[in-house]
């Protein structure tokens, strides 16, 4: 006798086996439990990206002045510096805050409800709810003051690109590394996502 999982249900359900069938395709696979994200999950990390990156940037308002010399805080990589910024990185489109702002706020709130609406697989819910959260805190910043606060500065990283002719690297916040490192990610993860694609065509 056949010992498929089909006949199994319809021997002991009762059922037809076009009704079998369906209940075993309406439950979801344990594949796609680990696959894809709960909803929940790119909400709550988008709302502790951007309360980090509020709390620092109230930190660095407190206890930091615009002029001053930087703060050490991990010699060679990490200074505080605060400035402000009213357009995007490298001072691009300066004095265009609030319009700026508004795009992010658009930009962040639509990833999120695509994620909301269509739960994606666990690693890309996790990069996109980290650029929401880069582009709503910075989209705070600018409705709610005009100008962004920045105060991360690297040594390092503007070693090379001054090494590069690029003059300084940027100074940074939270909601800057939430973009960045989230674009950065998503660009490899398309990448890898492509390599295997074209091998398991082969």
């Amino acid at each position: 006798m056949c010992n498929c999982p089909t006949v199994r249900l319809h021997i002991r359900a009762g059922c037809t086996e076009a009704e079998a069938l369906h209940i075993l395709r309406s439950v979801p696979t344990l594949t796609d439990r680990f696959r894809r994200a709960p909803v929940w999950l790119p909400l709550v990390l988008a709302a502790l990206l951007v309360a980090a990156d509020q709390a620092l940037k109230a930190w660095a308002l407190a206890n930091l002045q615009e002029g001053q010399p930087p703060r050490v805080f991990i010699p060679g990589l990490v200074e505080w510096l605060l400035t402000f910024n009213t357009g995007a990185a490298w001072s691009l489109f300066s004095g265009s805050a609030v319009p700026l702002a508004l795009g992010r706020l658009l930009v962040g709130l639509g990833i999120l409800g695509y994620v909301t609406w269509k739960p994606q697989p666990r690693a890309l819910s996790i990069i996109l709810a980290m650029i929401s959260a880069g582009a709503i805190g910075n989209a705070i910043d600018g409705l709610r003051q005009g100008k962004v606060t920045d105060m991360i500065h690297s040594p390092l990283l503007s070693s090379v690109t001054r090494a590069l002719n690029a003059g300084d690297f940027p100074i940074f916040n939270v909601a800057d590394s939430c973009v960045v490192l989230g674009t950065l990610a998503l660009l490899i993860t398309s990448f890898v996502g492509d390599q295997q694609a074209k091998r398991t065509a082969k």
